[in-house]
């Protein structure tokens, strides 16, 4: 049985992820909101440490908080995006119509979120507490049931290794 403090927690990091995903779409510097993103997702990591998953929270917070967020922060550092803001304002028609394609998206799976069963949360958190994050169960089912695309997913991730070491070598050249 939960206690009162994973529920509180559960709310806690529940909120802070929420708040921050929507300080990374309403922050005018790509900066701030590269790192409200790694808040959202050093939140999603907590979420999971309280789901019994500590394995699944700490490549969360390695891979995605970690390495992909020092990826973003250099290439944004690289591409200057100081310089570009007032190109941005010629396009300030796209936040409506971004908006209004939020809107269409939401009444589309409205119907599909109602008939959703609540009944369904409680097994599905049944089980996570069943071991479904345990490092065993995700090697299993890695390398079980997605044994091909996790290989095919290894060979895109080789090509675009080999595609960047080819283009940094005739940068280098030029």
């Amino acid at each position: 049985m939960e206690s009162a403090l994973d529920t509180a927690l559960f709310y806690l990091f529940a909120v802070v992820a929420m708040a921050a995903a929507v300080n990374v779409l309403l922050q005018r510097r790509v900066f701030y909101s590269a790192l409200s993103l790694i808040v959202c997702l050093t939140s999603v990591a907590g979420v999971y440490m309280l789901l019994q998953s500590p394995f699944i929270a700490t490549v969360q917070v390695i891979v995605y908080a970690g390495a992909i967020m020092v990826l973003f922060l250099f290439v944004i550092m690289l591409l200057d995006p100081f310089s570009a803001e007032a190109a941005r304002d010629k396009r300030r028609y796209l936040n409506y119509v971004a908006v209004l394609l939020g809107l269409a998206i939401l009444i589309f799976l409205y119907p599909l979120l109602n008939a959703y069963e609540l009944a369904h949360v409680p097994r599905l958190l049944d089980s996570a507490a069943g071991g479904v994050g345990s490092v065993r169960r995700l090697a299993a089912v890695l390398f079980d049931e997605y044994l091909l695309p996790f290989e095919l997913t290894s060979v895109l991730i080789l090509v675009a290794i080999v595609g960047a070491v080819v283009l940094a070598r005739r940068q280098a050249k030029a």
